[in-house]
């Protein structure tokens, strides 16, 4: 029995998969069991900071499974405290939560705007709605399926949680006219990743906290894709000159090790305390070693620089390809809107030439390792060119 049948017979199928069977990687390349090559632009969506067995990631995660792989958060962690301190070095928040994805980042941000609210208004006060947007994704555990703008993830799983408010992105309008005493905190993404790579504008950002500075509601930011480097600054609010109440991160964080964030300001870092929250595996001491690993590559200014250089690159050599219309995101977060072809079908080609790349809506998404190098951008883009011919 071969490996796609193996798997077949034994893992539900919950993903509509290529037939790839990857085997191992190096650098930015991955292998198939064929031994076949293929140039990265997905980084296991957006997670593979820094591709495949970076040897300081490695060495990190190696030495830290020799010494200990976990223990109960009953225990402190060294490992654990100076991922944190960094984390807090990096982005200026105070406090912290971790967890073990994305999903589990936000849900622990639903939890601390709800019971921030609770706590300083009172249960009568009954202020625990949240404002998401449309076309928004923050995470597949029922309660962020509930807070996800998209009407083709609410089925199915009823009764879905309530307490989530829909409004329109980019349309401050309808944002302002859903604002209530009953709303206790607004959620966004500032570039909406899995909703077609699309950045909000910023008077549409600025105004969101003017308003929620004002009512004393608190701003979520889901920075699961967007974080840690990806567009170009270690958070992409920096690029908007805001600072969130609540940040969460996850995806490439960690370099491909399972790990989640909820990052907390002063106003919020003490409303969960001994009891109100937890997690078996949250602060992993290996997710930590990889974490610390990677936030200590991906923060240096040259670094982010390298990012911000390498996605005006991209963007420059996509458009000189006659099928891209246009190319959207922020960073080594790209969009790629084609005039002609199927996005899905153009996927399984490149992927049948040697390139890996994904998805978003109607679009090609581009979500290459952050320490890409000139020449494998060149050599994708080469591959993706002639496919689009």
């Amino acid at each position: 029995m071969d490996t796609i049948e193996k798997f077949n017979e034994h893992v539900m199928g919950t993903y509509g998969r290529y037939p790839l069977v990857m085997e191992h990687g190096t650098g930015r390349s991955a292998f198939d069991e064929d031994g076949k090559e293929y140039v990265d632009f997905g980084s296991g969506i957006g997670t593979n900071s820094l591709g495949y067995c970076d040897e300081d990631w490695t060495d990190a995660v190696c030495r830290q499974a020799r010494a200990v792989q976990h223990t109960s958060n009953y225990y402190y962690i060294k490992i654990q405290a100076d991922f944190a301190a960094k984390l807090a070095e990096v982005t200026g928040y105070d406090k912290m939560f971790f967890g073990n994805s994305g999903a589990e980042a936000n849900e622990c941000a639903i939890k601390i705007a709800r019971k921030y609210s609770f706590d300083k208004y009172g249960k009568e006060a009954e202020r625990y709605n949240i404002i998401t947007l449309k076309n928004s994704f923050h995470g597949r555990t029922l309660a962020t399926l509930s807070a996800t703008g998209q009407d083709v993830f609410h089925n199915y799983f009823f009764p879905f949680l309530g307490g989530f408010i829909n409004a329109e992105a980019n349309n401050i309008d309808d944002l302002r006219n859903k604002i209530d005493d009953k709303v206790c905190a607004v959620m966004l993404e500032f570039v909406q990743g899995e909703g077609g790579v699309n950045p909000l504008d910023k008077d549409f950002v600025d105004e969101i906290f003017r308003i929620c500075s004002e009512k004393d509601i608190l701003v979520i930011a889901d920075e699961v894709q967007t974080g840690a480097g990806r567009t170009g600054t270690f958070l992409t609010s920096e690029q908007y000159g805001v600072k969130p109440n609540i940040t969460t991160l996850a995806k490439g964080v960690a370099g491909g090790v399972p790990i989640g964030v909820c990052l907390a300001d002063k106003k919020c870092s003490g409303v969960l305390t001994a009891g109100h929250h937890g997690s078996t595996f949250g602060g992993n001491p290996l997710a930590c070693a990889g974490g610390l690993a990677v936030v200590n590559k991906v923060s240096s200014p040259d670094f982010l620089g390298d990012v911000k250089a390498k996605g005006e690159y991209f963007r420059k050599k996509l458009t000189e390809i006659p099928e891209v219309e246009g190319v959207d995101g922020l960073g080594l977060m790209l969009g790629i809107r084609l005039k002609s072809k199927k996005a899905g079908e153009v996927c399984g080609q490149c992927l049948e030439n040697g390139l890996l790349v994904l998805t978003a809506k109607e679009k090609l998404r581009l979500l290459p390792p952050l320490n890409i190098t000139y020449d494998e951008i060149d050599r994708g883009l080469d591959i993706l060119g002639r496919v689009l011919e």
